[in-house]
């Protein structure tokens, strides 16, 4: 049966019909998803445990919302394949596209909706659960459309539009989408501020279906290469499939490395941001807001690379892609050594300006346009015709591997805690409590609830116990515990939430906190490294061994004991976190947060007093092996180490280019 679309290009010089809607809708489509991902992070740590249906106590950790930013970014470049696959070998590009969109819309709907009031009934929706499944909707939406609508606009060319129009159009194509990504980063932030998740996450969902309909009045206008079905399965599979496929990916496993640093502006750059004087241009930017900086040079550098500096360095030096690739990822590593030196004047008490972030943008995206957008243009060419989805799907898993690999850094760098059995005993005991109309477990309950606990060697299981504000649930030290210190307790009150905490070192750590406040209130800055050891000299924990002090930036120190085994990274160590909380400004008296705030009646007691205050909070082990900026040199050297082996790499490469056959008009 005949299609009523056109099915495959024909012989002409001029710009494809379809191309304008395609970048339409990219535009809108990347203000969606760059809006709401360019938001995730700080939602995560600040906004997400103060909403409505959600737990007020439990604040994300900036190492889990790392953690989970980038799995969530994993889980997005996954989906690709499994978009690239239904539309190659069933649906085609066009349906795949529209009823993924659609998905993607209701995953924006998901987000919007967290901590709504549900009318005539006391309850909101859960924040946690509609989070989770708003990103699982986006991760289908717009991973599985990714693939389809880079090779949508390759199909839309035939082998002699191709040489005219391809590279300058992959180009505007790229520029669309950091038009939308800029207009975002600048827009979303302000609104979170100001308006709170509900309008920060509502108005990207709202651009997403301007996107679907954009899309969908193209349909007249586009190419619709027929899916290949069995023919795509056996071209896969075929020895040239299957080649062209084990090709790429050794190219994609380099780029992964790229990905895992670059798409830490969304992540450790914000939380690094929050630590720097934002002043910039006469604006104070918002932490978000400052990622802007990089789809704004991309508009800038794309046409400079693209129409001037590559045409004059071939003339010179044949510039291929893999050239351009390999000077890329030599590039990116210089970025992030701005990140990471700046990283280093944070350490040490210093508030660097926002301009040492300026200039890492400047630099990694300068490196993004070299390596992203030539491996772009470069998989299609290298997709045989039936593949070209499919390849894009394993160029965009490059993104998840390198995202995947900034998410396990993360992870291991974080020792365990030791109240993790603790919270595992808890739950138990909650779970317990809430089938049982919140009564309480007696001893013999508890024993039994927590009987079957999986525990490491050497180390019993928590206690639980019975008094009269709740219940308090002990955990024994094991090897190197001594006398009174055996255990340390968590207390909590009858409905199950956290009291407080009774845990050895305490004692001797507030009064090393004690110290280094009195030099606080005297020199009105945090003491330096060195200062702090001097200060703390002779101040020992319960078993004999110093108190150590670290600086972490202008506002924050901790001290900590090294606990029974002696080791600041073992999961008994502890530690006293301390904050200086200064008074909510003036002009941030209207933002969501302090309207929140006030309606749960939450103060800091630096807002309830406005003075500076400093804030005490004590952690059980959870420390971070890559301190500040061993963090941001750990990922410069890998990234400067994978450039070097990139090279004979690149110089071994033969490519292959396959472009899609054109048919005779008529």
């Amino acid at each position: 049966m005949a299609s009523k679309y056109a099915t495959a290009p024909v012989p002409s010089t001029k710009l494809p019909g379809g191309i304008p809607y395609i970048i339409g809708n990219e535009a809108a489509e990347r203000f969606s998803f760059y809006g709401m991902k360019g938001i995730l992070t700080i939602f995560m740590t600040s906004f997400l445990f103060l909403m409505p249906g959600g737990v007020v106590d439990e604040q994300m950790s900036d190492s889990d919302a790392v953690k989970w930013y980038h799995h969530f970014v994993s889980a997005v470049y996954i989906t690709p394949l499994l978009g690239a696959f239904i539309a190659d070998a069933f649906l085609g590009k066009y349906r795949t596209i529209m009823l993924l969109s659609i998905v993607y819309c209701l995953g924006h709907g998901a987000l919007a909706l967290m901590g709504t009031e549900l009318p005539f009934m006391d309850t909101s929706l859960n924040p946690s659960l509609f989070l989770m499944l708003g990103l699982i909707l986006i991760c289908l939406g717009s991973g599985g459309i990714k693939p389809c609508v880079s090779a949508h606009v390759g199909d839309q060319f035939g082998e002699s539009s191709a040489k005219i129009w391809l590279t300058k159009i992959i180009m505007v194509f790229y520029l669309s989408i950091n038009i939308g990504a800029m207009l975002s980063n600048l827009a979303t932030p302000w609104l979170l501020k100001w308006y709170g998740p509900h309008w920060a996450f509502g108005v990207p969902g709202v651009l997403m279906a301007i996107a679907t309909i954009t899309f969908w009045m193209g349909r007249h206008k586009f190419i619709h290469v027929p899916p290949g079905g069995m023919a795509f399965i056996r071209e896969v599979f075929s020895g040239r499939g299957i080649k062209a496929l084990l090709k790429l990916s050794i190219i994609y496993l380099f780029v992964a490395v790229f990905w895992a640093l670059f798409d830490q502006t969304g992540s450790t750059w914000i939380l690094q941001a929050e630590d720097m004087d934002r002043t910039w241009l006469g604006i104070t930017w918002l932490p978000s807001q400052i990622q802007f900086i990089n789809p704004a040079m991309i508009l800038i550098l794309t046409p400079i690379l693209g129409w001037v500096v590559y045409p004059a360095m071939d003339k010179v030096w044949p510039l291929t892609p893999m050239r351009k690739i390999s000077i890329g990822l030599f590039i990116m590593a210089v970025g992030f050594a701005i990140i990471a030196i700046a990283q280093q004047l944070i350490d040490v008490g210093q508030t660097p300006s926002i301009a040492w972030q300026v200039i890492g943008y400047a630099i990694v995206t300068t490196a993004e346009v070299l390596v992203s957008i030539t491996c772009l243009e470069f998989s299609y060419t290298q997709a045989p015709r039936k593949m070209k989805s499919i390849v894009m799907g394993f160029f965009l898993a490059s993104v998840a591997v390198g995202n995947q690999i900034t998410s396990i850094v993360t992870v291991v760098s974080v020792a365990p805690s030791g109240t993790v059995h603790v919270e595992s005993a808890h739950d138990r005991i909650t779970d317990w409590m809430n089938d049982h109309d919140g009564e309480r477990p007696n001893q013999a309950q508890s024993q039994q609830l927590l009987a079957d606990m999986d525990m490491p060697t050497g180390l019993q299981p928590p206690i639980y116990s019975l008094i009269e504000s709740g219940f308090t649930i002990e955990q024994p030290l094991g090897e190197g515990s001594i006398g009174s210190f055996a255990s340390g307790k968590l207390y909590y009150d009858l409905e199950g939430g956290k009291a407080s905490m009774d845990w050895p070192a305490m004692f001797e750590l507030n009064v090393a906190g004690d110290h280094i406040e009195a030099y606080w209130k005297k020199n009105d800055h945090l003491p330096s490294n060195e200062e702090g050891a001097e200060l703390l000299k002779g101040n020992l924990d319960p078993w004999g061994q110093p108190i150590v002090y670290r600086l972490i930036n202008s506002s924050n120190f901790s001290v900590g004991s090294p606990g029974p085994v002696g080791d600041m990274l073992a999961a008994t160590s502890i530690t006293l976190n301390g904050t200086i909380l200064h008074p909510d400004a003036a002009e941030d008296a209207g933002t969501w947060l302090s309207r929140r705030k006030a309606e749960l009646g939450i103060e800091t007691a630096a807002t309830a007093s406005g003075e500076i205050v400093l804030s005490r909070d004590h952690q059980i082990g959870g420390q971070n092996r890559f301190q500040g900026a061993a963090f941001f040199w750990f990922f410069t050297w890998l990234m400067l180490g994978t450039a070097v082996v990139f090279v004979p790499v690149a110089y071994l490469y033969k490519p292959h280019t396959y472009l899609h056959e054109e048919q005779e008009p008529g």
